[in-house]
């Protein structure tokens, strides 16, 4: 930063443009500029400019990160500490911001872009900005060591199966088991935790059902675009700031139903659209599918099952349902190297207690190369009834 772009000296010149409701153009700058009394050079007014003009557009310092290929995540944790994730764990930048004041104002402002407030009184946000970034902060000082912003950038294509292979994502023949899973109408869950893959790997196995169904997705923020050419998107809506307006994920898995389904296709399930999306799997709605956090596919039932609590159902009534609908479970994972890849792929058994059980049918190396367990005589037995 130049000295004529000091921080001090911007919030001055941003102050007094304010005043005036005026743009930043060079010659607006230059007459405050002036009135401050500093006589500088027209490459040191264009540095003003351009400084104030990152800090009103688009997301400023950040822009130029969001624009990296195969960048996946910004993640700021203060002025001086962003990060970025191209698939590979996160990575520092070079990129810093004057002060905390100055991330302040970059999460105020994407804010209000999305009809939401961030000030003291609702110190955090979690929206979806106008191109599809997945958008989230705290403010200081409840979030250290200063103001934190997290940005999920949204696909800029949907990855094919040589795509996948070629990531290291999974090999050729685990690849083909994935797409005979789709292919079979089986109804399945992909796990994982944050930044794992679940949602590109989903919209890459979508990609390849049959082009003669019909795909309606319901998600919290639009991310999934699967190459298909019959694909139906509802997204939920958050309250505005006067607190109205809100349509939660589940009356749109509801309303999905009615839109004659082929595929129902639940984005991220977390909440209590778990009980609509598994009594939609149980009755009738073949090879629906959706995406879960979880630490490993073993926890999936634990972890539904709290979801279907929390809304009212009792266990044995979610183990019930989870038995009925959901076929298997597709667990990713981050490796040592920071690699996401395949972990394993799961059957799903119900013990004579009636609770579920996730039996391991394939697992994959840090090669990505598959080797049966337990569970994959159960597999082959879904596919075969599935018709694969």
């Amino acid at each position: 930063m130049t000295s004529a772009a000091h921080p001090d000296l911007l919030d001055r010149v941003r102050s007094r443009l304010a005043e005036q409701g005026a743009e930043p153009t060079a010659a607006r700058v230059a007459d405050v500029l002036r009135s401050e009394g500093r006589l500088i050079g027209d490459s040191a007014v264009l540095d003003v400019v351009d400084a104030l003009r990152r800090d009103i557009v688009g997301a400023g310092p950040l822009d130029a990160l969001l624009r990296v290929e195969g960048v996946t995540d910004v993640l700021v944790n203060g002025p001086d500490a962003v990060y970025i994730d191209s698939g590979r764990g996160l990575q520092p930048t070079e990129v810093r911001f004057a002060d905390d004041a100055a991330v302040r104002r970059l999460a105020q402002r994407l804010a209000s872009t999305a009809g939401r407030r961030l000030d003291d009184a609702s110190p955090y946000v979690d929206v979806r900005l106008r191109d599809g970034t997945r958008f989230h902060a705290v403010l200081a000082p409840l979030a250290r060591p200063g103001t934190c912003l997290s940005l999920r950038v949204p696909a800029r294509r949907t990855l094919t199966v040589d795509d996948l292979t070629a990531g290291a994502l999974v090999d050729a023949a685990g690849a083909e088991l994935l797409l005979g899973i789709v292919a079979s109408k089986a109804a399945f869950i992909i796990s994982g935790g944050t930044g794992s893959g679940k949602t590109t790997l989903l919209a890459a196995l979508l990609s390849y059902v049959d082009p003669r169904e019909r795909i309606v997705i319901v998600e919290d923020a639009s991310e999934l675009r699967p190459r298909h050419g019959h694909v139906v998107s509802l997204e939920s809506r958050q309250a505005n700031v006067e607190g109205i307006g809100e349509i939660p994920l589940r009356d749109l898995v509801r309303q999905a139903l009615r839109m004659r389904p082929d595929r129902l296709v639940v984005g991220e399930v977390r909440g209590a659209e778990v009980v609509d999306m598994l009594a939609a799997m149980n009755t009738g709605h073949e090879g629906g599918c959706g995406t879960v956090h979880a630490n490993s596919a073993r926890d999936v039932p634990a972890r539904l099952e709290a979801l279907g609590v929390a809304a009212g159902l009792s266990r044995d009534a979610v183990h019930s349902q989870i038995a009925a609908a959901l076929d298997v479970v597709i667990h990713l994972h981050r490796g040592a190297d920071g690699v996401r890849r395949v972990g394993e792929v799961s059957t799903v058994e119900r013990q004579t207690s009636g609770l579920v059980e996730v039996l391991p049918a394939v697992s994959f190396g840090v090669d990505g190369r598959p080797s049966t367990a337990g569970g994959s005589r159960r597999l082959e037995h879904l596919l075969v009834r599935h018709g694969r």
